[in-house]
Order: C-alpha cells, then structure tokens, then sequence
C-alpha cells in the first residue's frame, strides 16, 4: 500500500508517528506563515500543515499549487492540534508534513464535494464518479452494503444457499413490460432481461435446492418514479415443504435481523392484517400504521338527510383528525383543493369541526343537525378539539382519495416520522382482479400463485372471491416486499392460466417447461421478493432509491453519465437482423 493509515484513523494515541497518507484535497487554508490542507479519503478526513521556515521552502511550493481534488502522497508527523476540532474523528491531531507528492492533477470540480453540495441533481447524475466522493452518498453505499452482508448472515445461518439465475431469459406476457435483447445467432429471435428469477427459482425447488436466495438484479420497462428504476435489485428467496406461515415467520426474522443488526433497532413481532382490513381502514393495501386514524363508514348516519351527494354515494367515510378543529377556512380550502386534484379525483371536501364548547361548525350544516353531528362523532371516536373530514362518492375511488387525505394529514401533524418504523404483514389477497381494457382476469399477483385451498370452489363460479395465499410486508407505509404459496401441480396450474385467458397453445410456448417439470415430483414450495432497493433508502430516510444505487438512471431511464441509450451502428444493426432507420 501507498499509505500507512487512512484519512480517518489518526488518534491522539498515534501522536509522534511517522505517517504516510493518500487522498484527495478536501480544501486548503494559506495564512501565509502557515497553511493547512484537508485530505480526505473515504474513511474520514486528517488536517495537514506545513510552517514558513520550518517547512522546506520547495515543499510549501508544490502544496500552494495543489487544489480542490488533487490526489496527494503525504508524509509527515503525527502532532497533536492547539485547536481542537470535536466535530471529526481526527480533530485531535494534525499531521506536520515532511514530504508531499502530488499523484495526480484534477481540474475544478464542477460542484463541491460537501455534504450540503451546490450541484443539481442532473450535474451531480453526470458526473456521478464525484458525487460518489461526496459523506452523504457514500455513507448510502456503505449502508447498501451492510444490508446485503447482514441479508446473507442470516439467511446462510438457515442453510438457504445461493444460486445465480439466468440473465437472458424468455420474454413473458404478464407484468411489465420486458427489456429485450436480440439474438445475432438467431435471426428474428430475441432473449428477454428477467422481472424477477420466478419460474428459475420455482424450478430449483423441484431440483431438491429446498432453500434458495440471491440478491439479484433484475429490469422492467416501466415508467419511472423515485422508487423505481429501469433496473433493480431484489432479496429473491424460496422455500419448499412449507406453510404460509413458515414464510412469513422466517422473513419476519429476516427484516427483524436487518433493523437489529443495521439500525441497532428491537423491531416488535410484525402483526398480520387480512386485504380486507387493510382496504376498509386504511383505503389502501399498504397502509402506513406508524399512526391511527383509521377510516369510519357514516353510510348508517349520513345517509336519508336530503344531502344528494351523500344519499346517492356507494360509500360515505371519513377519518378523524386529533386536535385540528382550529383549522382555519384557507387551511380547509387548503385540504379541499388537495382531494380535488386528478389525481386523487374527489368533488369535494365535507369537514364538521368539534368545537372546545361542545358545538360542531360543519359544511354541510343546514342539512344535519347538532344530534346528527354526535352520532358522526361517536362513530369516529371524535371529541372536543377534533377535526372530522369525509368523502363519499363509489366505493374504490373515495377509499383511494381518503387514504391519499390520510396520508397528507399524517405528513401536516408530524406523525410520519423517518426515525419511526411499523412493520405489517398484508394477507388474503384476492388471487384476480378484472382488467377492462382487456376483458378479462388478470392475476394479482403473478400466474404461479397458489389459490387458498378453501376457495378453489369458487374458482368457476365466483372467482372475484377466491383469496390467494399470497403475503405483502409493508413499512411504513412502503411495500418493501411481496409473495405467495406457489401453484406445484400441472393441473391447478393449466386451470389458473386458463381464468386468465391463455390458450392451451400460449401456455404451452411460455411456461410449457415448467408445467413439464410439475409432473417430476414437484414439491410444496412458496417465497418471497423484497425490494432491496426500496429496503435500502426506507432503512436511510430517503425516499428515493436513486441515493442507494451506485450509478442510477434519472427519470427519463438514462444514465446522464455515459449518455445512454444511445443509438448503435448500422453494422450492429445489420449483424442482428433488425432494419430500423437510424436517427442522426
């Protein structure tokens, strides 16, 4: 090695070593009598100095050429500061320099590389390589890290063993849109980049790999968000010869091991709630439950009162907001035109504040009264100084808009604290849900999840009803992973792609392998998938997983620092068997 310490490892206990360090120049100081260098590393930062007259004068002129980002060899002697700085692990020492070689120029960088940078996201995104200098992305990294050594601690300690799967795989109908790759030996023919190692990992448990996980990269042509990437990286895991409840046991342990072991956090056993629940509380199927105020039906006493808007609504509901009856008539507005937003698409805003006196001060007062008023605040458990805020409208669309409500006042009264984490495990998914552009059912889920035994029945006759043994886990909010109980029969399996409109024919051409493999003795088996991207920045307090990627696509899916997608030549194009007019 060129050093003999890091930027970040000089001590009070180190005081009068001679010490070789390398780095890069954090920023200098020239007073003139004295200057001072920070070199960083990715360890930490030491301060140097170099003194007029004690200092070879050759020496102090190669320091004053150095700049911001030059790469530096220094030697010199450990000394202990006059001016303490308590705020970095080295600020008891200071390193008097005796040699300094300057590896490597930099030009100026174009933003500075500090934790509150001056750099936009685009400029840090080209010139990504820098922003990576920089404490706060680089302690993202060190946090990805530790969770994906932590991850495969605790699932080597269950015997689970890792295998790597296939990259260029088959394209497939169901999902996302596929990324596709053609092939030059193949002419016309293409290999697709896999969603997720699903029928893979399926296809190891009936080789006997009863436990089976890989931190596995993984791509979908999908429209982006800040928790969405072109590609991205799950925790894929698999078990056979077990229950829904061994699943939801074991990665219970996992998630449980990762906040202990990472965050230094006691995480309470992880309560269960059916999809059901979920919808009618929350509106939603990852609800956030790091604070209450769930949803309450007012159909039984909003209704019949001359209100149309109520009189004709599937559903009347509200949640109550604790200690908000003083809203004032612009924050009410406020909340108004936030509901009336297309996205969230309601008409309207009904508020009843529960005045300290007793008295309620509603929107929609002249068509109930103060006796109706209490039976809405019974209902939603509302007292002296509460806020009650209602929607109605069909059943679907009002939960979505209250849980969107929810979400807002939760974030206005500072009860969706990143420091705060609720785990919950969403069960009793239904296993289809109707899709009207296509007419037809379409798997919740995917194609391979297993149908609860006891609504097989309804399968023909009703199948909206039947559950699947299929499992989300939510924090905070977030669904971080998600899985089921797997169909392992050839049977059940050619029944489950024929509700969702495969020809016998189409079956066969995609997933015929894997039907062929379910009459080998195929297994019991089920897993899950967290998204470890999502796992990673939920664990750092960020709500964007580009933070947590190394070298991640901007919104738009390009890499602004290799300037990619980019076009190919017309000699590729030809190898390859595809025609395409090339854009200049």
């Amino acid at each position: 090695m060129l050093r003999t310490h890091t930027c970040g490892q000089l001590r009070i206990s180190d005081v009068n070593k001679e010490v070789t360090l390398t780095g890069w120049v954090q920023r200098t100081r020239d007073k003139g009598s004295l200057l001072w260098i920070d070199l960083r590393d990715r360890y930490g930062i030491t301060q140097l100095f170099l003194e007029e007259g004690k200092t070879d004068a050759s020496l102090l002129k190669i320091a004053r050429e150095t700049g911001r980002e030059y790469v530096l060899k220094v030697n010199g002697l450990v000394v202990e500061r006059l001016s303490k700085n308590d705020k970095m692990p080295t600020g008891d020492v200071e390193v008097k320099v005796s040699s300094l070689e300057i590896l490597n120029a930099s030009k100026v960088p174009p933003f500075t590389i500090e934790d509150n940078t001056d750099g936009g996201d685009d400029l840090r995104m080209k010139y990504r390589y820098l922003d990576l200098r920089r404490n706060t992305v680089r302690e993202n990294l060190q946090l990805r890290h530790k969770m994906a050594q932590q991850t495969r601690i605790y699932l080597d300690s269950l015997n689970f063993i890792e295998v790597e799967t296939p990259v260029l795989i088959k394209s497939t109908p169901e999902g996302a849109r596929d990324f596709v790759v053609p092939s030059r030996m193949n002419p016309g023919e293409f290999y697709a980049l896999p969603q997720s190692p699903q029928t893979f990992k399926q296809l190891l448990m009936v080789s006997g790999f009863d436990r089976y996980y890989q931190i596995v990269k993984c791509f979908r042509d999908e429209d982006l968000r800040a928790d969405r990437q072109p590609e991205f990286t799950q925790i894929d895991c698999e078990m056979a010869f077990i229950t829904q409840e061994d699943i939801l046991s074991t990665f219970e342990g996992l998630v449980r091991h990762l906040f202990k072991t990472v965050k230094g956090i006691d995480m309470p056993s992880v309560p269960h709630m059916s999809y059901d629940d979920a919808m009618k509380f929350y509106g939603s199927d990852k609800p956030d439950t790091r604070f209450d105020m769930k949803f309450v039906e007012l159909n039984s006493v909003a209704q019949g009162k001359g209100f149309q808007v109520f009189d004709s609504a599937e559903l009347v509901v509200g949640i109550c907001a604790k200690g908000c009856a003083e809203y004032t008539r612009k924050q009410l507005d406020e909340l108004t035109e936030f509901v009336k937003k297309p996205q969230i698409g309601a008409k309207g805003l009904v508020y009843v504040q529960c005045k300290a006196d007793g008295t309620f001060k509603s929107s929609v007062d002249k068509f109930y009264t103060a006796d109706d008023l209490t039976k809405w605040a019974e209902l939603m458990n509302a007292q002296a100084g509460d806020l009650m805020l209602v929607l109605s409208g069909e059943k679907e669309k009002t939960q979505k808009g209250l849980s969107e409500l929810r979400l807002r006042m939760g974030e206005v009264l500072g009860l969706r604290d990143k420091n705060k984490f609720s785990a919950l495990w969403v069960i009793d998914f239904p296993l289809l849900e109707w899709n009207e552009e296509i007419n037809r059912w379409h798997a919740m889920h995917h194609p391979f999840t297993s149908p609860k035994p006891d609504d097989m029945h309804l399968l023909d006759s009703d199948p909206g009803k039947v559950r699947a043994n299929a499992y989300d886990m939510v924090i905070n909010g977030t669904e971080v992973g998600g899985g089921s109980i797997r169909i392992h029969d050839r049977t059940t399996q050619q029944l489950m792609f024929s509700k969702l409109g495969f020809s016998d024919e189409e079956a066969k051409k995609q997933f015929g392998f894997l039907m062929d493999a379910f009459e080998f003795g195929a297994p019991p088996h089920g897993g899950i998938a967290f998204g470890f991207d999502r796992l990673c920045s939920l664990f750092g307090g960020s709500d964007s997983i580009r933070d947590f990627i190394a070298f991640p696509k901007n919104n738009s899916g390009r890499d602004m620092m290799i300037d990619t997608p980019s076009t190919i030549s017309a000699e590729q194009l030809k190898e390859l068997s595809i025609d395409v007019k090339i854009k200049h």
